[in-house]
């Protein structure tokens, strides 16, 4: 019998086994139902001019994104700028030349070199070979009391695996649509997975090659939005490598899933045409490199086919609550704190669960309970410190995307649950003396103290915040955010203070936790 079974190979379950594999103290497996690890995360070599192209997520932001940058570093992988010199050009009429703008996209942006799978692939060599199950599509869960039973179709061979603890890194909608579980998971839980979007589930990508960056000669950037009824690539970027040698342009498809099928045999001449009514007849005829995840089963669910209206929410806490006495927990991106739906969410996730699951194993070098406090007070303070730079690159970052709706609502939301997610880490890497911790009631009486520096975090940062919009140019062109109304604020307060109950239970949790674990060490 496994200690922990976590079914699904993108990039959170990698990390979760990664982070079990390194504390040496549980036997572990990854199942994933695809023939190929990733989730996601998928790149292809183009065979013209050997650039790896990314099929799914492409970039990563090292100021928002401290978790992705600190898994980079760690891996020992290279990154790079994403491409942003020259001009931006939108396409509003077919019957039109493009219109030429200087505009800031992908600000702060960077990409592997390798593409994004140089992480699985990192992450997944680290792992023993005998650990990673593919071609396992789960089809039902079952609890057994001391341990939760999982059924998979393996090639039409059916297969059944025990395990204590089972860890779900698969979309939530995925899951309610195509797992059954006996059980049956609580209807308020299931509502929720149902309503939890899958994060560019129903979208499609191209990156095609081209002999030579024919746009940078040109001064073009290669970023560029096709907006007219006709468009086939909505959004265009530069996707050459480090130094431009490998030349490419990438786009995400701007037709529906419905659209795409239709047009399946005249999508690369769509494609290409598309490309050259934009940046000229030179581009013909390119090597295309093109996915359409709405075609793929265990990333896009029925419900994922229907169109998205607004920006999708994700934070769930009904998600993030392990089920039948902490056996089964659900994971992935879409389950995140913040920046749900990304590779940051991915990575918090998983952190997460890793805390969350019994018989964490904490560090036995014991320093001083007061050198503790006093280091993670002193990191705290540095954190409020930066606390308005966060809040306003996640604004400027807000501000490039084409969903403008709620910016500060989002953009503070998201930096507060970004430090609440590293000041976990923090806390959890920090030596306590378990000693002299007593626990009553579930509650450590060292998390008064350990939350004490944050008194007044969230109300002077929102102040900071709102007196910053009123003396902002970009913002001043979106009156509601400008000078936001009393209402709003409100709101915008009670999201921040939901956000800081679940980090104070979570904060109260890794402090049981150590005590629990170096108990039964000690003991």
């Amino acid at each position: 019998m496994l200690e922990v079974a976590i079914i699904g190979g993108g990039l959170c379950g990698l990390a979760l086994a990664n982070s079990l594999h390194a504390q040496g103290q549980r036997t572990f497996g990854v199942f994933e139902a695809r023939l190929r690890l990733g989730g996601r995360i998928l790149s292809s070599v183009c065979a013209s001019n050997g650039l790896t192209a990314d099929l799914g997520p492409t970039w990563y932001w090292p100021e928002t994104q401290p978790l992705v940058s600190h898994l980079v570093a760690k891996l020992g992988l290279t990154s790079f700028a994403q491409h942003n010199t020259g001009a931006v050009l939108r396409l509003n009429d077919p019957d039109k030349a493009p219109e030429r703008t200087d505009e800031a996209i992908h600000s702060d942006a960077r990409r592997l070199v390798g593409g994004m799978s140089a992480l699985v692939d990192a992450l997944a060599n680290a792992l023993p070979d005998s650990s990673l199950q593919l071609g396992h599509e789960l089809t039902a869960v079952i609890d057994r009391g001391d341990h939760a039973e999982l059924h998979f179709r393996c090639a039409g061979i059916e297969k059944t695996v025990q395990a204590k603890q089972v860890v779900l890194a698969v979309p939530p909608r995925v899951l309610e649509e195509h797992v059954e579980f006996s059980p049956p998971l609580p209807g308020e839980l299931r509502a929720a997975m149902r309503s939890t979007y899958t994060w560019m589930s129903d979208q499609a990508k191209v990156v095609i090659a081209y002999p030579q960056a024919v746009w940078r000669d040109a001064g073009c950037s290669g970023n560029a939005f096709v907006t007219h009824e006709q468009a086939v690539i909505g959004e265009i970027y530069d996707a050459c490598n480090a130094n431009g040698g490998q030349s490419a342009l990438g786009g995400f498809i701007a037709l529906s899933p419905a659209l795409r099928e239709s047009f399946r045999d005249g999508m690369p001449i769509l494609m290409d045409n598309q490309m050259t009514q934009v940046f000229g007849a030179t581009l013909e005829q390119g090597e295309q490199h093109y996915h359409d995840w709405a075609t793929e089963r265990y990333t896009c669910s029925t419900l994922d086919r229907a169109p998205q209206a607004g920006y999708p929410q994700y934070g769930n806490p009904l998600l993030r609550k392990a089920q039948w006495g902490r056996k089964l927990h659900l994971a992935g991106a879409e389950t995140a704190t913040y920046a749900g739906g990304y590779m940051e969410g991915a990575l918090e996730a998983a952190a997460r669960v890793m805390r969350a699951m019994p018989e964490h194993v904490a560090s036995s070098h014991v320093h001083s309970n007061q050198d503790s406090l006093a280091r993670f007070r002193l990191w705290v303070s540095a954190q409020r410190e930066s606390a308005l730079q966060r809040y306003r690159l996640q604004l400027n970052q807000g501000l490039a995307t084409q969903n403008k709706d709620q910016l500060t609502q989002r953009a503070l939301l998201g930096s507060v649950e970004q430090i609440y997610s590293e000041a976990l880490r923090e806390l959890d890497a920090l030596p306590f003396d378990v000693s002299a911790i007593a626990i009553e009631r579930g509650r450590s009486d060292l998390t008064p103290v350990v939350l004490d520096p944050f008194d007044g975090f969230i109300n002077t940062l929102i102040d900071e915040a709102v007196n910053f919009n009123r003396t902002s140019c970009a913002i001043s062109n979106f009156p509601g955010e400008h000078k936001p109304d009393q209402e709003y604020v409100q709101t915008i307060r009670r999201d921040l203070v939901a956000a800081w109950r679940d980090f104070a239970f979570s904060a109260n949790t890794v402090l049981v936790t150590k005590n629990a674990c170096e108990g039964a060490i000690n003991g």
